[in-house]
């Protein structure tokens, strides 16, 4: 038993209602992803196609990226219920889907340059195979975008005894309640987003190679793949805002934090200090300090935030009423 269960506190197990399927569909994607990215790289060097090498290039970003993502699904159940994580590891996926944006980015530069290379040294190209190929990749980006497609399912929080702490200065109840709200598995969405910007670059290079073997077209190929790089890198920065936000706990439903302050303060109560951030997906966690309109115990607070989504840890501190 460790301190906070022996003070009659509770876990801070925030994954996702789906965290072990979205493990094992990562899994499979992986394989799949890392087997056509071999034979898009080398079909790409064989056949001369910078466009088949970007998508190739481009899908062991991904299959890197979603390896990253399964592993932290792994590292997160692993350790869901170790103390040394103050609010568990439920975002430890944000953390995967940061890395992974990195990479992405470096690889969109990478790819831009050898682009504009083969746009000043243009090399044979074997079209027909080449687009064999291409298509292939995107048949494995299509059918992996459909493992890793998150379902309409809700995510369930879970419900504890509720606690309180008194002092000579202030309350504090810690409350878990059901969460149905929609939220989002930023891991499995950046999973699911680099398969689809996979796909979007194996369309690009299908359509490059079919027009420059029409219209003997030798430049469209790297041309295309500068622009699957832009594409890329546009993908990456999007990635890289969204999961950051999250590691560096800003708001993550300014309308929530509204609405619970709209709530708290409907008898005239003032909240002096309200801290709200995502805690892992579908869970938000609450720090809050009010002064109360007249003397009132946290629970009668607790009770009318009860009714709200996404709430699965709130701290409420209830300030004694100074004498008039």
């Amino acid at each position: 038993m460790n301190a906070t269960q022996a003070l009659g506190g509770h876990d801070h197990v925030f994954l996702g209602a789906s965290h072990d399927r979205n493990q094992r569909r990562t899994m499979i994607v992986v394989g799949i992803t890392a087997l056509t990215m071999v034979a898009e790289i080398v079909g790409g060097y064989v056949y001369g196609s910078m466009a088949l090498l970007a998508d190739g290039f481009h899908m062991s970003t991904h299959a890197g990226a979603l390896l990253v993502a399964a592993l932290a699904y792994r590292f997160a159940r692993r350790h869901a219920h170790d103390p040394a994580f103050t609010f568990g590891t439920g975002k430890v996926g944000d953390l995967a889907a940061f890395a992974s944006a990195i990479i992405l980015g470096m690889i969109a530069i990478l790819i831009a340059v050898d682009s504009i290379w083969r746009l000043v040294f243009p090399v044979e190209i074997h079209f027909s195979p080449a687009i064999a190929v291409a298509v292939i990749g995107l048949a494995v980006n299509l059918v992996s975008a459909a493992l890793l497609h998150e379902g309409s399912g809700h995510s369930h929080g879970h419900s504890h005894a509720p606690h309180a702490h008194d002092d000579d200065h202030h309350d504090h109840d810690s409350h878990h309640h059901h969460d149905h709200g929609a939220g989002r598995d930023h891991n499995l969405r950046a999973a699911y987003v680099h398969v689809l910007a996979d796909a979007a670059t194996s369309v690009l290079a299908i359509t490059a190679l079919v027009a420059g073997q029409l219209f003997n077209w030798v430049w469209l190929d790297p041309a295309v793949g500068i622009l699957g790089a832009v594409l890329i890198a546009s993908w990456a920065i999007q990635l890289m805002r969204d999961s950051g936000r999250i590691l560096v706990d800003t708001v993550p439903d300014p309308e929530l934090a509204a609405d619970m302050r709209t709530k708290l303060e409907q008898d005239g109560s003032h909240v002096t200090d309200l801290h709200l951030w995502r805690v892992g997906p579908g869970h938000n966690a609450a720090v809050i300090s009010l002064v109360p309109a007249a003397p009132a115990t946290p629970e009668a607070y607790r009770r009318r935030l009860s009714g709200l989504a996404g709430l699965s840890h709130v701290t409420i501190e209830v300030q004694p009423v100074q004498a008039g």
